[in-house]
């Protein structure tokens, strides 16, 4: 073999063994993508599926309609509306600041919007869609859509809106709703939807986890970017269930137009409890809260004495004055320290010690028996009584009549207020003494009282029942217990210590030289006689130079005036409503606060025409 042979077998030999190589090569790689292909394809071929359909669909909850809130004629008090809104996806853009920095330029947010949208999306999970904007106008839309493109991450949905139809006029009692808190959201993905909120007040917040429903779901298909190509599959959500409250919408409206400021009014139905108006002066509009409370607003709300955010009706804390009088008749009546007849004689004041406790009738009323005391008012008659019940018994006959205690009534924050006794005064590290006793006899002292409270305790004296005031009458069609006279126990007073207050109650507003003749109702309602008592609870101490002097209130600043209250029943022999009336610094009782409760009772009368409900009885006590 030559020499050029053996270079030539040579060569072969190199070019065999690096095709050989090679060949191995190509047949592992290509076996290797075999192994993989099979691993892919068959071992996880439903996995990668899945997840493929998961880039290609996108599943989002929708959050459910809020239940509403209707009147007692089934009027819608808070209700829902449609609300077109800008939604963003945080994982669906790579840059949300250059999102919102497009979406700026096309609808103009505040550097405030900017803010939120920007919290919420650090807050919550990155799949969650935030609210950009909401109330969408059609142009609006149309240029969000038109520059789609340019806005990845945005997209636009249709959802509700709380709308509060009565805006101010029920406002307290309705209560108002507002985006959840991280401390609300606490794991429940239906608070982590746009546009869900929660009840932050009133009936709104009571009855908070029935209005909300339950969520439903959408499917959808999107892109490579994760814009929505079409929708694919929707179940709706529950809504909310109804409730509906014992609260009359149109009778509200009329008792608010007709106080002024630093006025509440409550209205019951005193056989079962159930609240029929509500009202103070002033409020505020409710709707504000959907969009946001500018900081503005906040400041003009809280800058004001007269505190429109505070429901006065149930937190206002107030001396009952002269109205607190039938509760020392019955508790003196209990405490056999007294009989009805029994006279006791006012010189205009009574001396203890070193200090006089004046009546208001400086030249005294004389000699009275109880019900005469009642109707004169006589400050004198009811220091006595005072002095020989004792505090302790007076604050527990104050708290079976539902003064000082909670009330199971549905509106969060309502206070009970306060009855003193001797064992709070001693816990101050103060005695009791005599004096504090006597004062508080007239309901002056450190008595701190709602008018919602002052009108239980006149629904309790009017039917001998442990009445509790409520708002719901129905949730989701279902009545709820208490709208029965039946469902509420008898005090266990006397039927006879009762008669002797209504009556005396009774002479009051009916017979001659009674301190509220002004409060008579017309003739028009056909005969029908209310029973009431005024009060007048001063905020100032009145110093003795100044009575000598002839103190005249009328002269002083208005913030300084006495405060007026009234509370009354009717009709007199079958009692239906019950009211109560305080007017801050109204001066007196029987000219600020007894016309107004005439007006309402009216009203009531031929707005709700009671003649029509079968008529409840008194409850009878089985003692004598």
């Amino acid at each position: 073999m030559t020499r050029r042979q053996r270079e030539q077998e040579r060569v072969r030999g190199i070019f065999a063994r690096r095709a050989l190589m090679l060949g191995a090569g190509q047949i592992g790689l290509l076996g290797f993508l075999g192994w993989r292909l099979y691993g892919l394809q068959v071992e996880e071929g439903e996995r990668y599926a899945t997840l493929a359909e998961e880039n290609r669909l996108s599943a989002r909850l929708l959050a459910p309609p809020r239940g509403r809130v209707l009147d007692r004629e089934g009027r819608v008090v808070a209700g829902n509306r449609l609300n077109w809104r800008a939604l963003l996806i945080a994982e669906q853009t790579a840059d949300v600041g250059a999102t919102l920095e497009t979406f700026t330029k096309i609808v103009p947010l505040t550097e405030n919007e900017r803010a939120r949208i920007e919290r919420e999306v650090r807050r919550r999970r990155r799949f969650v869609p935030v609210i950009v904007r909401e109330f969408l106008a059609w142009e609006e839309m149309a240029r969000i859509e038109l520059n789609a493109p340019d806005l990845p991450g945005i997209s636009i949905e249709l959802g509700t809106t709380r709308t509060y139809p009565e805006g101010e006029h029920l406002a307290h009692v309705v209560g108002y709703v507002a985006p959840p808190s991280e401390r609300d959201i606490d794991g429940d993905p239906l608070l982590e939807l746009p546009g869900i909120r929660v009840g932050r007040a009133g009936i709104e917040r009571h009855h908070d986890r029935v209005l909300r429903g339950r969520a439903g779901a959408v499917q959808l298909e999107v892109n490579a970017v994760g814009r929505v190509i079409r929708e694919l599959d929707r179940r709706e959500g529950s809504q909310g269930d109804d409730v509906q409250i014992s609260i009359d919408a149109e009778l509200q409206k009329t008792v608010r137009n007709r106080i002024e400021e630093g006025t509440s009014v409550v209205l019951m139905d005193a056989r079962n409890g159930e609240v029929l108006a509500m009202a103070t002066q002033p409020s505020f509009d409710p709707n504000v809260f959907n969009s946001g409370v500018s900081a503005a607003q906040w400041r003009q709300w809280t800058a004001t004495r007269n505190t429109p955010l505070i429901n006065k009706p149930t937190n206002g804390l107030y001396a009952p004055g002269s109205t607190f009088k039938m509760v020392m008749m019955l508790a003196a009546l209990e405490a056999r320290v007294v009989t009805p007849g029994e006279r006791v004689n006012c010189p205009g004041h009574m001396d203890l010690g070193d200090f006089r406790f004046h009546c208001w009738h400086r030249p005294g009323h004389g000699g009275l028996e109880m019900r005469q005391a009642l109707k004169y008012s006589c400050d004198v008659y009811f220091y006595e009584m005072a002095k020989r019940v004792g505090i302790d018994r007076i604050a527990a006959m104050s708290r079976r009549m539902g003064l000082g205690v909670p009330l199971d009534i549905e509106l969060p924050g309502t206070r009970a207020g306060l009855v003193p006794d001797r064992a709070w005064r001693q816990a101050q590290g103060k005695p009791w003494a005599l004096g504090d006793t006597v004062v508080h006899g007239i309901g002056q002292g450190f008595y701190q009282l709602t008018p919602l409270a002052l009108a239980t305790m006149t629904a309790r004296i009017a039917t001998g029942r442990a009445i509790q005031p409520h708002l719901t009458r129905s949730v989701a069609g279902r009545p709820v217990r208490g709208s029965r006279p039946e469902d509420w126990p008898s005090l266990g007073i006397p039927e006879a210590n009762l008669r002797l207050v209504r009556d005396a109650m009774w002479s009051v507003v009916n017979e001659p030289g009674g301190t509220a003749a002004i409060a008579k109702l017309p003739a028009s309602l056909g005969g029908i006689q209310l029973s009431g008592k005024t009060g007048t609870t001063q905020v100032r101490r009145v110093t003795r130079e100044q009575r000598e002097r002839g103190f005249n209130v009328n002269t002083l600043p208005r913030e300084w005036r006495p405060h007026a209250l009234f509370v009354a029943y009717a009709p007199h022999d079958n009692p239906v409503f019950a009211v109560s009336v305080v007017v801050e610094h109204g001066t007196s009782g029987g000219a600020a606060a007894a016309p107004i409760a005439r007006d309402v009772l009216v009203e009531a009368f031929q707005r709700l025409r009671p003649g029509s409900v079968p008529a409840s009885r008194v409850a009878q006590s089985g003692r004598t």
